[in-house]
């Protein structure tokens, strides 16, 4: 059996783990193995492909990004693109597919899977967003990240008696704010989940203030939306190709900064994480998450378990339809924030 295996979408801590796995996983079993590069774009044209074999995927495993590459290519906007797809899956011989990716990556999977048959998923976005699972490959890590920051953040605020505000990645939900507000002690934290204005925000600050809390740390999500800081007159520039704006041109943490500053006459800064939360190796959580996932997939296919996408489920690892993963934005866990909300 030979089995392809791709890397979709933003890149993300453990990506090269999930590699690694399926690798080790499919030589075990005799399988040949195919890297697709740079995502779907690899499947496009004559086909980019490289041989994987032990000597590809040893000493990767601590190593952030993806030995394959990665894109935002959308092969599903153009009849005669997913035509290429179809035509080198069957020039190379490839009998099935791993695709590790997000929910964009994995929805052309699903349809991938409508016309070939024999797609298996690997659920990985740091924003953890996915249906089915209860954690995705790179969400421990940028958790991780941002507790980090807050840590550091800490004694420069209390030095200064400062408000920092600082933006972290969640284009659809707030988990990353949410367990990295959590774990690093925020003082507040702004999510799209709950609605939300500048006086509240303000009023929250000075409260603090009057107790004898001299600094807060407000975490926000780039997604969050507050009613009266409005994204009127934003050059948003244009949507990549599955029609997703990228959020930091928003610029809400400096925005709402600012907006503090003004309203409450306190010293305010802004910090964007940004790509940081992408970057550095990941997480032993990470990588025991993309381990087992990715075994689980290479199995899927030895037996001819197509259209489904190995889940964390309660410490278990279980198929869930690949449908099933993509259908909906997965919001943050609201218990999770009353909880935060203790400590706010």
């Amino acid at each position: 059996m030979r089995i392809g295996v791709l890397t979709g979408g933003g890149d993300a801590p453990g990506l090269n783990a999930a590699i690694r796995a399926v690798v080790r996983r499919a030589l075990s079993l005799d399988f040949d193995v195919l890297g697709v590069r740079n995502g779907w774009a690899g499947l496009l044209g004559g086909g980019n492909f490289q041989r994987l074999d032990w000597r590809s995927v040893s000493g990767i495993l601590h190593q952030g990004g993806t030995i394959l590459g990665t894109s935002r290519t959308n092969p599903v906007k153009r009849q005669e693109d997913m035509e290429q797809v179809l035509a080198n899956l069957k020039a190379f011989g490839i009998d099935g597919l791993v695709v590790i990716g997000g929910r964009d990556s994995l929805w052309v999977g699903a349809e991938l899977q409508d016309r070939w048959g024999r797609v298996v998923g690997v659920p990985k976005t740091l924003d953890n967003t996915l249906v089915g699972t209860d954690y995705c490959i790179g969400h421990s890590s940028a958790v991780a990240l941002v507790a980090e920051a807050l840590d550091r953040l800490h004694t420069t605020a209390s030095a200064h008696h400062r408000v920092m505000v600082v933006e972290v990645m969640g284009g659809d939900a707030g988990w990353v704010a949410i367990d990295g507000g959590l774990a690093g002690g925020a003082d507040l934290i702004v999510v799209p989940e709950v609605p939300t204005d500048l006086e509240s925000i303000c009023n929250h600050v000075l409260a603090r203030r009057a107790q004898g809390r001299e600094f807060s740390i407000i975490v926000v999500a780039e997604s969050a939306r507050i009613a009266d800081l409005s994204d009127e007159g934003i050059d948003m520039g244009k949507p990549d190709p599955f029609g997703r704006y990228k959020l930091d041109r928003r610029n809400i943490g400096e925005r709402l900064a600012a907006e503090i500053e003004k309203r409450t006459g306190l010293e305010t800064r802004f910090i964007v994480l940004g790509y940081l939360q992408r970057g550095g190796s990941p997480t032993a959580e990470d990588r025991l998450l993309a381990t087992r996932l990715g075994v689980a997939a290479v199995d899927y296919l030895a037996e001819g378990r197509f259209g489904f996408v190995p889940c964390l489920n309660c410490g278990s690892v279980v198929p869930v339809p690949i449908r099933e993963v993509v259908s909906h934005t997965r919001p943050a866990d609201m218990a999770l924030y009353e909880l935060a909300k203790l400590f706010f």
